[in-house]
């Protein structure tokens, strides 16, 4: 008795382990899905975002495509060839469906060739980006006033106003550079002079020097003495 008691309570005791376990295990899977579905949909919510604009573009071109499309009802292909509707009305119903299908197709290439061309999508974001900071920037954004002239000198000036602090700077400059320039003409004029006075100097200080040798050499050896 003893012994199967003994037994009892072991597998008591080892049934609540595995049980704890069990729970624990169930606990810690719980959490790894609960924060994985949370970032699944973190991410899923910052992509829808991210294209949100251009899901719109996608959704407009698709009822403005929609609408053309009705205007090339069958109706209005079969009167358009009325002659060839009368003989033949399954195989003109059959032009018609094929002729719908190319003409959605075509329309669709071309808009896809223009978002790839255009980067559209690159500049949806952008706009994305742009919206985002005038969200966070207190002042107003600008506004057309109703004047044409009016609007068109307020985008202009702004321009017109860098262009000239431009111009005067650059002609800042180019007023220093002649004054360098005509400072370094003047030392250069006042060099030339300087030399010019120089050799002049040495030119008549020559000439006195050869007077003086010629009044010597008369006074030391005579005229007559030659004679």
């Amino acid at each position: 008795m003893e012994e199967s008691e003994a037994a009892a309570k072991t597998e008591t005791v080892d049934s609540k382990d595995v049980k704890d376990s069990s729970e624990t295990l169930t606990n810690d899977a719980t959490g790894e899905v609960s924060s994985k579905s949370g970032s699944v949909c973190k991410t899923s919510e910052e992509t829808e975002a991210k294209y949100m604009r251009l899901k719109l573009f996608d959704k407009v071109m698709q009822k403005s495509l929609e609408r053309f499309i009705q205007h090339a009802s069958f109706n209005r292909f079969a009167s358009t060839f009325r002659p060839l509707y009368k003989k033949n009305p399954q195989r003109m119903e059959s032009i018609h469906k094929q002729f719908i299908e190319e003409l959605q197709g075509a329309i669709k290439d071309d808009i896809n060739r223009l978002i790839e061309e255009g980067q559209l999508e690159f500049k949806l974001n952008e706009l994305d980006k742009l919206e985002k900071t005038t969200k966070n920037n207190p002042n107003p954004v600008w506004r057309p006033s109703g004047i044409p002239e009016q609007d068109f000198c307020s985008f202009l000036m702004p321009y017109y106003q860098k262009q000239e602090a431009y111009l005067r700077l650059e002609l800042k400059k180019i007023q220093a550079e002649n004054a360098a320039l005509a400072q370094r003409v003047q030392t250069g004029r006042e060099s030339i002079t300087q030399t010019e006075h120089h050799i002049s100097t040495a030119v008549e200080e020559w000439k006195a020097s050869v007077t003086e040798f010629e009044r010597m050499a008369s006074s030391l050896c005579p005229a007559d003495v030659f004679d």
